[in-house]
Formats: C-alpha cells, sequence, structure tokens
C-alpha cells in the first residue's frame, strides 16, 4: 500500500471531549497532518498523526449557489447498500460541484472510485461514489480507513466551503467560522439496541460528532466480543448517526447484553466530568 495510505492508516483517536483538549494541525506540502492522543486501557500513547491528502485544485469544486442560508453538510459512509464497494455520499446543499479533488484525495489513500454519479432533490445535490480499495478491489472494511475516507471529505469541505464550518465539528479547531453553539453530548446522545433477525441486532447511536468517533464505537462494541457485521455512519452538522448490524457469536444480543452495550457506550460518550482536587 502506498505511503499516504499508511500515513492514513495511522489515525488515533482523540479524547472525548474534542473542544477541551484539540489536536495540532499542521499544513506540510499539500498535506493536512493532523495529531491526536491514543487512549489506552493504561492511560495515553504518545500522539500519532493521520495525513489527510489535500484537494489538489480549488477550482473543480467550486460552484453551485450562494445563499445566505447555510445548509447543513452530510457525509454518508454505507456499508450495507452494496455488498462490492463502500458507498460514500456528500450533501451540501446545491453547493457542490464535480467534487473531482475529493476523489483525487481519495485516491491518494489507496482507494478507487469505480462508480459516481449525482441526483437532485428536495435537500439538494446528492454525491454518490462506490468505493474500493485499490489493492484488493473489494470494499473498505477498516475503521481506520473509514474514517480518513470522513475525514478527507470534512477536511475538503472546510478548505473550499469555508462556511461549512460553522456546522461541523472540525471547525472548532480548524473552520474559518467555528460553530457559534458547542453540542451537548449528554443531551445529543440517543442510542438503542433492537433485534433485526434471529441472527443480528441493530444497533443505532447519535451523539455529537468529533474526530475518530467512528473507530472509537467499532472499538468500544469489539471489545465485549460483540462483532460489527456492516453498517452507515452519517456525519450530519455537528451530529453523528450511527447504525451498526451487530451479533454475538452468530446470534442476535440477548437483552442482558444489549444493556451492557448500551452502558458501555454511554459511559464513553458521556461528557468528561471535572473533579476538584482535594488536598
Amino acid at each position: 500500500m502506498a505511503a499516504s495510505v499508511a500515513s492514513a492508516l495511522k489515525f488515533i483517536r482523540a479524547k472525548r471531549d474534542f473542544g477541551a483538549s484539540r489536536p495540532s494541525f499542521a499544513r506540510i506540502d499539500g498535506l493536512h497532518e493532523v495529531s491526536y492522543p491514543m487512549r489506552t486501557k493504561q492511560g495515553f500513547w504518545p500522539s500519532r498523526t493521520l495525513v489527510i491528502s489535500e484537494a489538489s485544485s480549488a477550482a473543480a469544486v467550486e460552484g453551485g449557489s450562494s445563499n445566505d442560508t447555510v445548509p447543513t453538510p452530510k457525509v454518508i459512509i454505507d456499508q450495507d447498500s452494496d455488498p462490492d464497494a463502500t458507498i460514500l455520499e456528500i450533501t451540501f446543499g446545491d453547493r457542490l460541484g464535480a467534487l473531482l479533488d475529493t476523489m483525487n484525495a481519495l485516491k491518494n489513500l489507496g482507494l478507487n472510485v469505480v462508480k459516481a454519479n449525482v441526483y437532485l432533490d428536495s435537500s439538494g445535490k446528492h454525491n454518490k461514489f462506490a468505493i474500493t480499495q485499490a489493492d484488493t478491489g473489494r470494499k473498505v472494511e477498516e475503521p481506520e480507513l473509514l474514517e480518513a475516507i470522513r475525514l478527507t471529505v470534512i477536511n475538503n469541505l472546510l478548505e473550499y466551503h469555508p462556511e461549512a464550518s460553522s456546522q461541523l465539528a472540525l471547525g472548532v479547531a480548524f473552520g474559518a467560522v467555528p460553530p457559534e453553539q458547542k453540542v451537548d453530548v449528554d443531551i445529543a446522545t440517543h442510542i438503542s439496541i433492537a433485534d433485526d433477525s434471529p441472527d443480528r441486532s441493530l444497533l443505532y447511536v447519535e451523539t455529537a460528532d468529533r474526530p475518530g468517533l467512528l473507530v472509537d464505537l467499532v472499538k468500544i462494541i469489539t471489545d465485549i466480543n460483540v462483532a460489527v457485521e456492516s453498517g452507515e455512519f452519517d456525519t450530519e452538522g455537528l451530529l453523528a448517526k450511527a447504525k451498526f448490524h451487530v451479533s454475538y457469536k452468530g446470534k442476535a444480543l440477548i437483552k442482558p447484553l444489549q444493556q451492557v452495550l448500551a452502558n458501555s457506550l454511554r459511559y464513553f460518550l458521556r461528557r468528561p466530568s471535572t473533579e476538584e482536587a482535594s488536598f
């Protein structure tokens, strides 16, 4: 795999409170470099780096409307619709062009865009891409690479549509216009689990978005020996919405295990509390 892909797969999770502990950010030779501390059971490892390829030309994504009302950016990573490819869908009202730069950035991650199409509806222009890994020709499975795809798209939105930063979590640190209000993660977080079939359950998580969230969610689920079979991860403005098909030893989750999983996710996603030092 190319060096840029190896760098992208070094993505390390941010702390739960992204606003309180922002990652370092730099531009180096056409690349965006974002460093995060990795949280482990023993504490934090030294910071690692995810290198997100910068798009090649701003002109290629220019176009669309310049209405005063900024639409909500949406980035959908769909693992369910196509058995052979990962489906990436990007919407930002009617402001997006052909997204040629985003396609080039994805190629720099070692990915092939095997199909692309655009359709319009009342919510705006939807750009959909079917993506496979260049070295295997198969859909993307690694959570780290899926997160790298998501951050690459958001990075391009911030780069070429600065107004989008007012409605994106990354706009707090990297945007020209940061969000006016920060989402309260305790209020925004909703978790539900229901049987999807005798063989699997459907887990739904809605919470405040931040870098590394997709990777962290998958890790929490698999840490209690629950398998993630497929799913969808949506970024809608400041919120993230995940739908995962999960199972335990090839069966749907029983009620006690559903409760354990829901509690684990709530514990991880809750707003960190600051304890006063005692003397």
